[in-house]
């Protein structure tokens, strides 16, 4: 059982301010990605290298009105446009949530398009340590989908997790994440990726 870094997510109260926050940092351009129905959201994307991705995302004005509290604990945010949220996939996402605790959220089905994935999320859209923690998920799709997004040549450098309990944090995900890009130091609660990009080193927060 273990997770590796899959994606990051910059939300926003829109989507077209989640996209500018992504595009203004970074200075390349995000492509459409979709809706996700169950949740009512919508995002665009930016392929990064290493098989990772960027992903702005926001509540979908045109969407239906859903039940349960939306992932990524949108449906309380508020302020500008962040880096709000990173994401650690799993080939066996039941055995991580056996171990990690109901609080890391509970399995749902999701799809989109030819895409199709598990993804745990909290009862109340809110993961543990302030949102911290990361999101867990499970492709199920043959292909990730970064394989399918346009080369941008960014290519992230180190994502920095500071937060007050952080040594309880990095103690949680000691014995099934370890990648060296990442950094989870005691600090005021919030994260900064730093990446580099065709015009030099760029950051993110």
């Amino acid at each position: 059982m273990s997770l590796v870094l899959d994606h990051l997510a910059v939300a926003g109260e829109t989507l077209e301010e989640a996209t500018a926050c992504i595009e203004e940092a970074l200075g390349v351009r995000t492509v459409p990605g979709g809706q996700h129905v169950v949740f009512g959201t919508h995002n665009r994307l930016l392929g990064l290298a290493d098989g990772l991705y960027l992903e702005a995302i926001a509540i979908d004005p045109e969407a239906a009105p859903v039940g349960p509290p939306r992932w990524f604990d949108l449906d309380r945010f508020r302020g500008p446009a962040r880096l709000s949220n990173w994401i650690c996939a799993t080939d066996d996402l039941a055995g991580c949530l056996t171990g990690l605790g109901s609080e890391a959220g509970v399995p749902v089905a999701l799809s989109r398009g030819a895409l199709r994935w598990q993804m745990a999320v909290p009862d109340n859209g809110r993961l543990p340590f302030d949102n911290l923690h990361p999101a867990l998920i499970e492709w199920e799709s043959p292909v990730h989908p970064s394989a399918n997004l346009p080369v941008s040549g960014c290519t992230l450098r180190r994502l920095v997790v500071t937060h007050p309990e952080a040594e309880a944090l990095r103690g949680r995900l000691g014995g099934i994440l370890s990648d060296t890009r990442l950094a989870i130091e005691p600090g005021e609660i919030g994260m900064r990726a730093e990446f580099d990009t065709p015009s030099g080193r760029r950051s993110l927060q």
